[in-house]
Formats: structure tokens, C-alpha cells, sequence
């Protein structure tokens, strides 16, 4: 789909991205990237960065892909002073890096939980914390007049109520919201960096949904859904361009649900002539009921 936004909205900005180099992450780096920014992407595999960094360069794209693993604060502060060197400063943080696998909570291990926690929620804290430097407001590689910069940070709704086999997730994610809103506070109020979120639902194409609803696992998500489809990437990676840009500029602390409004439904057990019929049947049985006579002698 064709953008509704300016190709140079985000024109002059080096965006740094954990988890950039595929799945949601990488449309946000291709759509930063067409939007005007310079890219930098961040994972474990050098094959998947290489191909990344190769399918940006084809479109035009300035781009380079750093090995470095964000649970490591030495990964974090080689790979942020990297992208500075290679690009000379750094304007967007996104924290897209994320591990997940169904599994009920008595068959997860301690160290499995863990491992979650330390990819999604301690990773996230750790490249905020290694940026800081180069994002708050007259930092190294910002001119003396221009604002602070801009971190996104990639959660879920999975804990907004409660998730079958997803603890682990939703634990970290919870984790990560409470971390973008309290940076919003701080690092808002003291570096004029803007910290928001966006909340990702169910998003076609990628490895988390093929994780969580596969084939194997009869769902009616789709028809559970207020919009009855699943996300695109596309969907994610416009809402990142429109927090990272101008337009975003008065937002922080905001954390964005993308997830065609599935946090909030629940399955419908009657269609509307049933809902009908039995709302008739109440009623009439509410009228012809006694007012106000007590049903007690008490």
C-alpha cells in the first residue's frame, strides 16, 4: 500500500532498530527508510542482517546491520557507538528485538521465563540506557538547537488482560510498557526525549502469529476480531512513522494498540435476531413484573 505520508518526513533522522532486520521490524526499517531516515539494525544472525541491509540498499536506502545481541550491555554500547560513528549521530531508537513460544505456565522453566525477561524488558532498558547519551537534547552528535530524540518500543496486549500460555510474554511486555511510561517522565522532562509504545495485535506474515495461532490450533480469531481480519506489518510500521515524525511531536508516554480492536471483544455467543428476541422476552417479562412490592415480609 502506498503511504499517506510525505517521502521525506523523516528525512536527515538515523534510526537505530533491534529486531530490524525481519518480521514487523524490518517494515519499520524499510518504511523509515522510504520516508528519508538512515537505517541501522541490530540482531544475532549476520545471514538475516546481510539480507536486510542488502533489500534496503536495493531500494535506496542507506543502511548497515550490526551484530550484537541486546541482552549483552557490552552488544548494546559497541553497536549504539557504531551506529554514531557510521552515521555520525542518532535520532530514533526502536526496541523491536522479542522472544516467544506458547507454553503453559507449570511446563515453563524459571530460565525460560527469564530469558523472555531479559530479551524484552531488560534488552529494551538496556539500548535506552546505552542511547541516552546520543538522544537527550545536546548530546553527542546533536547540534545545540535541535530537540531530543525519539525511542519506540515494541510490546503487545497480551497483558492487558490476561493470555492462554503466555506468561512469560506477558510479564515482559507489562514490563516494557511500565518502562516506556516512566521514561516518557524522566528522560521527557530532562532530555526532551519522547518515549512511546505501540501495542501490536495479531499481524499477518510474521513469526509471532505463526507461533502462537499455528495451523495445528483450531481459532476463531478472525471472527472473534471487530474487524475480522488480522494486522498487516504495514499497519505497525505507519503508526511508527507517524509517532517518529513531526506530527508525533506533542506525544510521550503513549503506548498505541494496533490490533483492529481485538483487546476489547470477546467471542459473541448470540447473533443479534437472538439478542433481540430474548432482550423482547426480558423486557416484557420486566413490565408485567410487580414495582416496588416487597417480596419479603421482612
Amino acid at each position: 500500500m502506498d503511504s499517506p505520508f510525505n517521502a521525506d518526513v523523516l528525512k536527515g533522522k538515523v534510526a537505530l532498530l533491534t529486531g530490524g532486520a525481519s518480521g514487523i521490524g524490518f517494515e519499520i526499517s524499510t518504511q523509515f527508510g522510504k520516508h528519508g531516515a538512515s537505517i541501522a539494525v541490530m540482531g544475532r544472525r549476520k545471514n538475516v542482517l546481510d539480507d536486510a541491509v542488502s533489500a534496503l540498499n536495493s531500494l535506496g536506502i542507506p543502511a548497515v546491520g550490526f551484530e550484537g545481541d541486546v541482552r549483552k550491555q557490552e552488544d548494546a554500547q559497541r553497536v549504539v557507538e557504531a551506529t554514531v560513528k557510521h552515521f555520525g549521530k542518532l535520532d530514533i531508537l526502536v526496541n523491536a528485538a522479542a522472544g516467544n513460544f506458547l507454553i503453559s505456565a507449570e511446563d515453563l522453566s524459571p530460565n525460560g521465563f527469564k530469558t523472555v525477561m531479559d530479551i524484552d524488558s531488560v534488552g529494551t532498558f538496556t539500548m535506552c540506557h546505552e542511547a541516552l547519551k546520543y538522544l537527550k537534547k545536546g548530546g553527542q552528535g546533536r547540534s545545540s538547537s535541535s530537540s531530543g530524540g525519539f525511542i519506540l518500543n515494541i510490546s503487545a496486549t497480551l497483558h492487558y488482560t490476561a493470555s492462554w500460555y503466555q506468561i512469560h510474554v506477558s510479564a515482559a511486555k507489562a514490563a516494557v510498557d511500565a518502562l516506556t511510561r516512566n521514561l516518557a517522565l524522566e528522560w521527557g522532562t530532562d532530555y526532551d526525549i519522547r518515549v512511546n509504545g505501540i501495542a501490536p495485535g495479531p499481524i499477518g506474515d510474521t513469526a509471532g502469529l505463526s507461533k502462537l495461532l499455528p495451523q495445528e490450533i483450531n481459532n476463531k480469531m478472525r471472527e472473534n476480531s471487530p474487524l475480522y481480519k488480522v494486522g498487516e506489518k504495514w499497519d505497525i510500521a505507519m503508526a511508527a512513522v507517524y509517532l517518529a515524525s513531526d506530527a508525533g511531536k506533542y506525544i510521550n508516554g503513549s503506548i498505541l494498540p494496533i490490533d483492529g480492536g481485538l483487546w476489547l471483544s470477546k467471542p459473541r455467543h448470540l447473533s443479534k435476531d437472538a439478542v433481540r428476541q430474548v432482550s423482547r422476552a426480558v423486557e416484557k417479562r420486566s413490565r408485567a413484573a410487580p414495582v416496588g412490592i416487597p417480596t419479603s415480609k421482612l
